[in-house]
């Protein structure tokens, strides 16, 4: 971990993980934590600030989650977002009560002193509120640095115990500023360097690495994903040839992918690679699957024991490094937050008793665009750094409801022609992911000038920043078409074609 901390405390706010987000922006590690992290594991981890997220609950409920109050004796700087600005105000003698007129959405606020928090903000910016509390009685010592229409307290501060807090979302991007405000909490108040970065992140990784490995071996599995790839290189960096990969093919990747991925591996960034061909166990296993999360729990447990018999085919290995992101571990209910699982990520979780390997995973505290940053300055071609996110278990979550080979055979094929024409249009690079779903849902069709029965195809492209929230993307009608046609056309056995327009939440971007 960074020398320089500052901890989110999780009260299960939509907008929790946007706060640890814009922290590091400002080139200042964060990590989301449980809201109920004591102050003296926050002492032990150095933490320089902390910040009291937004949430659900209403402070003055009998059930309403509530922080360590020893964190405020602490003189640590803490910051109150909505939920967190209530709950300070409580629990430090003030009162907090419903409001006649809730504020939801943007809204104008004024600020009242530029000394601190608002150092260099305009003295009217529009905030993003969202909430139906607010403080009335402010606890002995706070004062008022900022209001709105409807909410006189919306900013206050007890400058001699560095406490604040905002009854708005400063994390939001619809809030103006907001991200300044943040890095005056962050550089300002709390004092922290910005040095998080991708040379410190690499530094801090490769230190990691080594202390954890030590003189062991250690074998990663690689797939050429940014994620995997990037782990490898800096695993490499870390030990050098103590390291070897490993490169599945689950029968699982798109089109082409296991060709691309080891000439990639081996020719530009000359990894020691062992090709593994285990698709019919693969396939085998998944016969009359139909449950996703079972799935996801087959091929999480073969990609395993294909690791533990080819560790030992090359020799004795220690270690399996592996390329989990923060964003997996927060699906997947790993950071013990009041968050339930989304679903569960076949590289979350440890190693099932029977395996022998220890885990290495220098990227579990960090965002896929953080990755991408590193993968850059350490050199990565940008086919693998600008590549689309390609879930672990592959295909398999891309077929809705039992694996057949006819249904994994339309997936690959319209799949591949989403990415084709979305690069020939010049769209991919700012995407998500963009793809096809198919299940067991059939419609009529007239092809040539027959009637017949096929598969429906749904088009699946989403725009994000860390795969946490998405939205689909507005992609333009002649686009569509060009895909739509192309895939009635040349993948056989498919008769519609949808768009998928949910976004996440309250939908998953992958449909398993």
């Amino acid at each position: 971990m960074p020398k320089e901390l500052i901890a989110v405390l999780d009260f299960g706010g939509q907008y929790s993980h946007l706060i640890t987000r814009r922290i590091r922006e400002c080139e200042v590690y964060s990590e989301l934590m449980p809201f109920a992290t004591s102050a003296k594991v926050l002492l032990e981890l150095g933490a320089k600030g902390i910040v009291l997220s937004g949430g659900p609950a209403s402070v003055y409920d009998h059930s309403a989650p509530k922080c360590d109050p020893e964190i405020f004796r602490q003189q640590i700087p803490v910051l109150g977002i909505c939920y967190g600005l209530q709950l300070m105000t409580q629990m430090l003698g003030g009162r907090v009560k419903a409001t006649n007129r809730h504020e939801y959405g943007k809204t104008r606020l004024e600020t009242r002193d530029s000394s601190d928090l608002f150092r260099g903000i305009p003295g009217s910016i529009v905030s993003w509120m969202s909430h139906g509390d607010f403080a009335e009685n402010l606890p002995d010592q706070f004062e008022i640095i900022a209001s709105s229409e409807n909410c006189p307290t919306a900013a206050i501060r007890d400058r001699a115990r560095h406490l604040y807090g905002v009854q708005f979302h400063p994390e939001v991007a619809h809030t103006e500023y907001g991200t300044e405000i943040i890095r005056n909490f962050v550089t300002g108040i709390c004092g922290c360097s910005p040095s998080w970065n991708p040379h410190s992140i690499i530094e801090t990784a490769v230190q990691h690495i080594q202390n954890e490995a030590k003189d062991g071996r250690v074998l990663t599995a690689v797939s050429g994903g940014v994620d995997s790839t990037t782990t490898a290189v800096l695993v490499q960096k870390a030990i050098g040839d103590r390291l070897s990969c490993v490169f599945v093919d689950h029968g699982l990747l798109r089109r082409g992918e296991a060709e691309a991925v080891l000439e990639a591996l081996r020719g530009d960034l000359k990894l020691k690679v062992d090709h593994v061909d285990a698709s019919k166990r693969f396939l085998e296993r998944l016969k009359g699957v139909r449950d996703p999360e079972e799935k996801r729990r087959i091929i999480g447990e073969e990609f395993i024991r294909v690791f533990e018999e080819e560790s030992r085919k090359l020799g004795t290995y220690q270690w399996l490094a592996q390329g989990t992101l923060y964003p997996d571990v927060i699906e997947s209910a790993g950071t013990g937050s009041p968050a339930s699982r989304i679903k569960s990520h076949h590289n979350v979780g440890g190693m099932p008793e029977w395996s022998r390997f220890q885990i290495i995973e220098p990227l579990k505290l960090l965002y896929k665009d953080e990755v991408r940053k590193i993968a850059k300055e350490l050199g990565l071609p940008d086919s693998i750094v600008k590549t689309h996110p390609f879930p672990g278990p592959g295909l398999a979550v891309r077929v809705v409801g039992e694996l057949t080979q006819e249904k994994l055979r339309i997936c690959r094929e319209a799949s591949a022609i989403v990415e084709e024409v979305l690069q020939k249009r010049e769209l991919y690079d700012n995407l998500w992911q963009a793809f096809a779903v198919v299940g067991d849902d059939e419609a009529v069709g007239v092809l040539g000038d027959q009637r017949k029965l096929g598969h429906i195809v749904t088009v699946r492209i989403v725009k994000s920043i860390d795969g946490m929230t998405a939205d689909w993307a507005r992609i333009p009608e002649d686009v569509l078409e060009e895909i739509s046609s192309r895939i009635t056309g040349e993948v056989d056995g498919v008769t519609w074609v949808s768009y998928a327009i949910t976004s996440k939440p309250p939908s998953t971007i992958e449909p398993c």
